[in-house]
């Protein structure tokens, strides 16, 4: 089933305001934070879980047959990236209104597939659909957005700092920086270690987040020494990298669904030549290698699908590859979906957890996710910040 726009904005329509509180039934809840809640119930005040009552009544929603968590998050996605009617990938150049009414479609589809907070990497058109969900004029994901993308081109150090101090004046979440070139070209830093440490200066004196794609070892470990907040990608930094993303407190977020969304959907971007879409698939094993490596090395490593063009509403595929491919533990993907992502976001207080004060967004499957990881595509009812979204 596709979820569009209309059906989105008759969402918003006919949805009343929530009830003052809600008693929700739970029979195996995963917290977030690795652990296990047993046969309880959540009572919902205000948007946040107010209390952990396994006495609380009347019910108002049994998931009890369900497997319940903390609300997912994806920490690198694009929601401005869309298909047009002849199946090729947009990212730009359209009619603001056009690039908005799809950027509000993606971050609908995206909370329907269990997304209750997102990161978008980012496009101005962000911003004001971010400020509409916020005002709860229509339903999406809490997002996050950097507004623009800052690259070697954008100036010399003093005006990348210039840039760095309008995109927080212009409402940007987190500043998003390219130290490298891609995998299809290779790689190799873009960025010269000066422009780096002026973004990500920057961006810590103005109270910005930082997030750097980066994915030869090179432009890492510039953009680590640099302090800069999170490394995107990062198929091919070394193990010495690593442990100094530990040092530093780094997060890492290596990106599988992306890859394997190209090449399931390869006939919808056409400037990927065969060349680059073989080099794209021989990413995969070194991105899982990555990861692997990452959980090794106790390297803090959070959710991200960079969701573009035919992802939005599939970002749990990355649930799947993880497991699969790279042979990481459910538990530790959810953590990694969950508290640790709320963590690298500077949300660690407010989001990512099943416990009394923190946001009321909460996912359920069908299924267990700790038996069976494919209970990911099941989603069956999601609540953000105490609001029904989808409920069966």
């Amino acid at each position: 089933m596709r979820f569009t726009l209309a059906a989105a904005l008759a969402a918003i329509v006919l949805q009343p305001a929530p009830p003052s509180r809600i008693v929700i039934a739970v029979g195996t809840a995963l917290d977030g934070r690795g652990g296990v809640i047993r046969d309880t119930r959540l009572v919902i005040q205000d948007g946040k879980i107010a209390a952990v009552d396994p006495r609380a009544a009347p019910i108002d929603y049994d998931l009890r047959k369900l497997t319940v968590s903390p609300g997912w998050i994806d920490t690198h996605v694009h929601l401005n990236w869309h298909f047009d009617d002849q199946h090729k990938s947009v990212s730009g150049g359209e009619p603001p209104e056009q690039a908005a009414l799809f950027t509000a479609e993606d971050a609908w589809m995206t909370l329907q597939g269990g997304f209750t907070t997102v990161q978008s990497v980012g496009a101005a058109i962000d911003g004001p659909v971010r400020d509409r969900i916020n005002r709860g004029l229509l339903p999406g994901p809490r997002v996050l957005t950097s507004l623009r993308q800052i690259t070697n081109r954008s100036g010399d150090p003093a005006a990348l700092r210039a840039l760095v101090q309008k995109t927080k004046q212009d409402g940007a979440d987190v500043i998003k920086l390219f130290a490298t070139s891609g995998l299809g070209a290779g790689g190799d830093q873009t960025m010269s270690d000066e422009q780096i440490q002026a973004v990500c200066g920057e961006a810590k004196a103005q109270g910005l987040r930082s997030v750097v794609h980066a994915i030869g070892d090179k432009g890492a470990r510039a953009s680590i020494l640099a302090g800069c907040t999170a490394i995107e990608h990062g198929p091919f930094v070394s193990d010495e990298t690593l442990d100094l993303m530990v040092q530093h407190g780094t997060f890492f977020d290596p990106n599988l669904l992306v890859l394997h969304n190209y090449l399931d959907n390869r006939s919808g971007f056409p400037s990927f030549s065969e060349e680059t879409l073989a080099t794209l698939e021989k990413g995969i094993a070194p991105m899982a290698d990555a990861l692997r490596r990452a959980r090794a090395h106790h390297v803090k490593i959070v959710f991200g699908t960079d969701a573009v063009a035919g992802a939005h509403g599939r970002n749990a595929e990355e649930f799947v590859y993880r497991v699969k491919e790279a042979g990481e533990k459910p538990m530790d993907v959810l953590v990694s979906a969950t508290s640790l992502s709320a963590q690298s976001l500077g949300l660690g207080d407010t989001i990512g957890a099943i416990a009394v004060g923190y946001a009321a967004d909460i996912v359920a499957t069908e299924g267990s996710l700790l038996d069976d990881i494919t209970a990911v595509r099941r989603v069956r009812f999601v609540m953000k910040g105490g609001r029904v979204y989808r409920s069966q």
